[in-house]
């Protein structure tokens, strides 16, 4: 029997998250996004070398801030480009389970002119998670359309 090059349960995108306190994310994210934690390997002296936690069908791997290594986390770094998006069935009751348990409020739930329920939060790691509710389907042209008389950012 031959290993896969793909591990089952791998395939797409995954992200893999520095953070200042890995094993900390990792209850965070049980909290927050109901994250089921699959795998964790502690490095000799207690940082976590990986970690991988399941979030919905998704898989985010985790590691500890290295800066012998250059793994440096959000809040090291002054902020983070990259932002985990994420589709629930209530973007109200997503954003007030992550805010009661640590993250913070960057941008309040509010209908958006391209179908979506939408906010952001801030994790306490400094990594920032949209979360959005489909509302209804558009075509492009009603999404440029709603756009051009929408409020600028």
């Amino acid at each position: 029997m031959s290993t896969p090059a793909i591990p089952a349960g791998m395939t797409g995108i995954l992200p893999h998250l520095v953070c200042a306190g890995a094993a900390d994310a990792i209850g965070f994210y049980q909290r927050a996004f109901g994250a089921v934690e699959m795998m964790r390997l502690p490095a000799p002296d207690g940082r976590l070398m990986h970690a991988s936690v399941r979030i919905g069908e998704a898989v985010v791997m985790l590691v500890d801030e290295m800066p012998e290594y250059g793994a440096l986390g959000p809040k090291q770094l002054k902020g983070s480009p990259v932002t985990l998006h994420r589709f629930v069935p209530d973007v109200d009751a997503a954003m007030a389970k992550a805010v009661a348990a640590g993250a913070t409020v960057v941008m309040p739930a509010a209908d958006q002119f391209w179908g979506d329920r939408y906010g952001i939060v801030e994790d306490p790691f400094g990594h920032r998670w949209s979360l959005a509710t489909h509302l209804r389907d558009l075509t492009p042209e009603q999404i440029l359309q709603a756009a051009a008389s929408a409020a600028p950012c």
